[in-house]
């Protein structure tokens, strides 16, 4: 079978080996479509972190079962499944504690361990969720977009908050929605004036602002003054997130969903004064997962998968997703044979 693999920064390379082979509590899996996320483009750029080379990247899977033992869920072969790629310990404080999304000796199909550019998988049975009613493009996006649920989830949204969140990328678009879902208003904060048109026109946020001297202005105006009750940084970008604290209101949350690998720098003073709560949201849990499933005819796939790509062509194309010129919010690359 042909799978693709990122030998180093800046290198991918399609290469055969032979189809695995189902071991007990696995299942065999044929991938129908891989989504591309910052995970992988920074990989791919060096810059990510827990990462080591060479590896299978891909997490954000599309998938149909070829073999399967007895299940919990019910699942049989050729029913279509969503994976869930994070493959926890299930002893450790964290799993014991029902924060499997955090365990200790967490395995990420993709990051830690090889993941699903591959046209065949093996996985334990228990991270797979049937999704018989879903496309392969909507089980493709059901991962990033349970990044967002949980983070929505952490924070305890409540209908008729103004948050903000800052990033329209590909978690940042899943949050604001999910965050209209929960009844909150959005603020969108980019730089990118393409992505906050597409946060206004496709996302329907409430307000867009871009990123720059005058946020907090523009956000205290929209606000009455009173700024947000919780603000969520999706870029991952340090003087974002560093900014963060500044679009809160006294007694807010600021969540920290997008990850960079320094040191980030707060004045003490500062968020002491609006009794801040800082919490940092990691993957997603069974329920995240389920309750994207279950939302997902409210949510716009057509227009949030920008690109699309057969496996063959994904190598030619990956450099240019990495430009924001070329418009990409989510690519996704087909490994199944139309």
């Amino acid at each position: 079978m042909k799978y693709i693999v990122c030998e180093k920064p800046g290198e991918f390379i399609l290469k055969e080996k032979e189809a695995p082979v189902r071991k007990e509590n696995e299942a065999l899996l044929q991938i129908n479509k891989v989504g591309i996320c910052g995970t992988d483009l920074h990989a791919y750029g060096g810059n990510q972190a827990f990462f080591s080379y060479p590896r299978i990247l891909g997490h954000e899977l599309a998938s149909t079962v070829l073999e399967i033992g007895d299940n919990p869920r019910g699942i049989k072969a050729g029913d279509n499944v969503v994976i869930m790629p994070y493959v926890s310990c299930g002893t450790c404080i964290a799993c014991r504690n029902g924060k499997t999304n955090c365990c200790t000796n967490i395995k990420v199909l993709g990051v830690h361990t090889d993941g699903g550019m591959q046209e065949q998988i093996t996985v334990p049975t228990s991270i797979l969720l049937p999704a018989n009613n879903l496309s392969d493009d909507q089980m493709a996006i059901v991962e990033p977009l349970a990044i967002g649920a949980h983070a929505i989830r952490r924070a305890a949204i409540v209908p008729g908050e103004t948050i903000a969140v800052v990033g329209c990328g590909p978690i940042g678009i899943g949050i604001m929605k999910l965050a209209q879902i929960a009844g909150a208003k959005v603020i969108a904060i980019d730089m990118n004036e393409q992505r906050l048109a597409y946060a206004k026109e496709k996302i329907g946020v409430d307000y867009t602002v871009k990123a720059g001297e005058n946020t907090v202005e523009e956000i205290t105006k929209i606000t009455n003054g009173d700024l947000c009750t919780a603000v969520f940084d999706a870029s991952g970008h340090k003087g974002a997130l560093e900014s963060c604290p500044n679009y809160m209101s006294h007694g807010g949350r600021f969540v920290l969903v997008g990850l960079s690998k320094g040191e980030l720098t707060y004045n003490h003073p500062a968020i002491h004064a609006k009794e801040m709560t800082l919490m940092c949201s990691r993957n997603a849990t069974t329920e995240d997962f389920e309750h994207v499933i279950s939302i997902l005819d409210q949510f716009p796939t057509e227009s949030y998968i920008s690109h699309n790509v057969p496996y063959t062509e994904m190598i030619a194309n990956f450099d240019s997703w990495l430009n924001p010129a070329t418009g990409v919010i989510k690519a996704t690359v087909d490994f199944k044979s139309k």
